[in-house]
């Protein structure tokens, strides 16, 4: 597209996609571009990765403040337990920057080790292969679709998603649906929930006599539900701020519902706990475990915490009968199921480079609109000045025929000047590729 940052660049390698590239500071762009800064599972750990979260409740605020004074045009967040990558058209990534690290509090150079920058074209490229599960940690995941049109939906209520990123992420959806419908990956998925299932079975020998207590009842917990109870646990429990929703969620498992502030009395019942919530602090600290625990007579306790920020506090995973697992331990059971897909990999990245093209293309031809509105608006005045004068010389009697042949006349001449007065002053090499121009625009054929 010609109009790329320019940096002084270090880049950070990823597992998937292309080296990603971060700067302290950004070149400003002539004019607003799409671009893509984020954070993700495969350039920072958890522990950074938490402190850049995005909650919910908040991303209508987080929009309206980071697009105040313009100089962020559009804009949208995706915020997950895997990344936070915010969707821009602006002048400058450095902007966007410096609000990142005002927003979340927290010092430049503590995050820009990890943060990375698409500008376009591989901004398309990355939002494409995002909406089609290639970059995340489950590849081929589905999830992270819904999660994306969420984001949108957020923008769009705020008001901060333009022409640009709107097609942008139509165009995103609809590649993800071409690449789910014409290859295969995802086929042979080991879910984080799949994962969790399988590394419980390590350290208990049946699950069909363990309690199980799920914290949370969005879709994560949902997921994990259905993969641990289809192994018939001996009890199921769900804690939910919202005991309605818990309670709705636990009736489709044959389980109970409690509130969150009863953990501290029940969480030694259960032998299994899973928590994915959106609490912005850890709901579960390390006394409460330590009570467990003796409670439970060193019983051992196995924790998935699937939330980012996390819900557990890290030093729970000390604890000698504790047996504590984060997103980020669960990566390598979840890519046991890639091999098999590399060749459904390979076709999916055929028909996003297929696609990137295609909108790269859509583009650059928005960049001519505002030439091609400016060239119609000064033909429009000529013709309606001609017209006004043609009119004036009908009503002065003078005859139809030669006040029309006046008119065409003089709108031949008004437009033709500017073009051959051009190519009359021209001289060398602007010459020639002037009139190579001419006869491009005007369809004209040498001889003629």
């Amino acid at each position: 597209m010609g109009r790329r940052a320019a940096r002084a660049a270090r880049p950070v390698r990823g597992r998937n996609g292309p080296d990603a590239i971060i700067a302290p500071r950004f070149a400003p762009l002539p004019n607003p571009v799409i671009f893509t800064l984020g954070i993700n599972h495969h350039s920072a750990p958890l522990a950074i990765r938490e402190r850049v979260a995005f909650h919910a409740e908040k991303l209508h605020q987080a929009l309206a403040d980071l697009t105040h004074g313009g100089r962020v045009r559009e804009a949208a967040i995706l915020s997950t337990c895997n990344r936070t990558e915010i969707y821009c058209a602006a002048e400058t990534p450095d902007t966007v920057v410096d609000w990142l690290t005002r927003y979340h509090r927290v010092e430049r150079g503590e995050i820009t080790p990890y943060l990375y920058l698409h500008d376009q074209p591989e901004a398309v490229r990355h939002a494409f292969r995002v909406a089609s599960g290639l970059d995340s940690m489950v590849i081929g995941e589905p999830q992270i679709l819904g999660q994306m049109k969420e984001a949108v939906r957020v923008a769009e209520e705020s008001g901060t998603l333009g022409t640009q990123l709107h097609k942008l992420f139509q165009r995103s959806f609809s590649v993800a649906k071409e690449v789910r419908s014409t290859t295969a990956i995802g086929a042979n998925i080991v879910s984080m929930a799949a994962a969790a299932v399988h590394l419980a079975e390590r350290i208990f020998e049946s699950l069909a006599t363990q309690r199980i207590l799920f914290i949370g009842a969005g879709e994560m917990i949902e997921l994990c539900a259905a993969h641990f109870c289809a192994r018939q646990p001996k009890l199921v429990t769900i804690a939910n701020r919202t005991v309605e929703r818990g309670r709705a969620l636990a009736e489709r498992f044959n389980g109970t519902a409690i509130r969150l502030d009863e953990l501290g009395e029940r969480i030694a019942q259960h032998d299994i706990v899973v928590s994915c919530t959106a609490a912005p602090l850890p709901i579960i600290g390390l006394g409460m475990v330590e009570r467990a625990v003796k409670a439970r007579r060193h019983r051992p306790m196995f924790m998935v915490d699937l939330a980012v920020p996390r819900d557990i506090e890290e030093e729970v995973g000390e604890l000698d009968d504790v047996f504590l697992y984060t997103v980020d331990d669960l990566a390598n059971v979840v890519e046991s199921g890639l091999e098999s897909r590399q060749a459904a990999v390979v076709e999916a990245e055929t028909i996003i480079a297929n696609r990137v093209h295609d909108f790269l293309g859509w583009l650059e031809a928005r960049d001519t609109v505002p030439v091609i509105r400016s060239l119609r608006d000064s033909a429009e005045r000529m013709r309606r000045h001609e017209f006004e004068h043609a009119l004036k010389l009908l009503a002065r009697g003078e005859p139809p025929e030669k006040v029309l042949e006046q008119l065409s006349q003089r709108l031949i001449n008004k437009i033709l000047h500017a073009p051959t007065q051009t190519l009359n002053f021209a001289e060398g090499a602007d010459r020639a590729d002037l009139q190579i121009l001419t006869e491009r625009l005007f369809h004209l054929h040498s001889g003629e």
